[in-house]
């Protein structure tokens, strides 16, 4: 069978420079082994597929794949998804926002002009790096406890832990080892973006790095923002080691909801067969 097919770059305008993610929309035939075996082959941080929701709280329901396992959330396919079902013609029941239903639930998506959001899930699990595991992130990125400003866990569905360096230079001058470990590092820069970011995670023996990451960023806003290490609105930089060059907009409203946007643009158009 043939169903349509998007590749979105997200958190930026211009194509090539962002995060990509692969989209199937229509996929509610596929087997999970079609899906799994499919985004093996796109060999993207995640590919996506689009299906008929469960409940009729959300306008559609999407099931989120990395090369190896499926993931209950992520934010870059979160908003590229919105982005290409959107582009598709769909329409959601609320002309402003869309209801994304996924492995950790459901999740707001807000539209402002071109620019998509999703409301920040609550943190999984949260509170101060065990000693032993701090030791193990200082030696895979090959820094002193010294350099480190603070760290903790901050998984939302992605089983992310943060480390904050002093030096956002230190931060980008990293090349760490490999630890079976998601690790997000962070330094303030005192200008804007505010902090620039990098995400590394654990692929077959090796530590791979993801260009921009909206799971992160989302845990990253709650912690910083929680610990008054920054202020909302902000804006984060990551993918500039990687030759691109992501920004995700971190915003606060009155009631303390964090939302996480970025920019989406379509980079490949077509069909695919299964």
């Amino acid at each position: 069978m043939r169903y349509a097919f998007k590749q979105v770059d997200v958190f930026t305008d211009v194509p090539y420079r962002g995060n990509p993610v692969a989209v199937v929309l229509g996929a509610e035939h596929l087997s999970t082994e079609k899906m799994q075996g499919f985004a093996h082959w796109t060999n993207l941080s995640e590919t996506t597929f689009v299906l008929p929701p469960t409940t009729d709280a959300a306008d559609y329901r999407v099931r989120i794949f990395t090369p190896t396992l499926e993931l209950p959330f992520a934010g870059h396919p979160t908003l590229g998804t919105c982005h290409a079902w959107l582009e598709a013609g769909a329409a959601a029941r609320d002309p402003h926002g869309v209801v994304q239903e996924c492995g950790i639930g459901l999740v707001d998506i807000r539209r402002d002009g071109d620019r998509l959001s999703f409301r920040a899930p609550p943190l999984v699990k949260g509170g101060p790096l065990e000693p032993e595991v701090l030791d193990q992130v200082t030696k895979c990125l090959g820094v002193s406890p010294d350099e480190i400003v603070d760290s903790a866990w901050v998984d939302n569905g992605p089983s992310w832990l943060a480390v904050r360096l002093a030096d956002p230079r230190r931060v980008l001058g990293l090349k760490p080892s490999f630890a079976p470990l998601d690790i997000g590092v962070v330094a303030l820069t005192g200008s804007d973006p505010q902090i620039v970011v990098r995400a590394f995670f654990p692929v077959d023996e090796a530590l791979r790095e993801d260009p921009v990451t909206g799971s992160l960023n989302a845990s990253l806003a709650q912690w910083l923002l929680g610990n008054g290490a920054v202020t909302a609105p902000y804006r984060a930089s990551q993918g500039a080691v990687l030759g691109r060059d992501g920004v995700v907009h971190i915003e606060q409203t009155q009631d303390g909801e964090i939302w996480v946007g970025g920019d989406t643009v379509t980079c490949v158009d077509g069909t695919v067969d299964f």
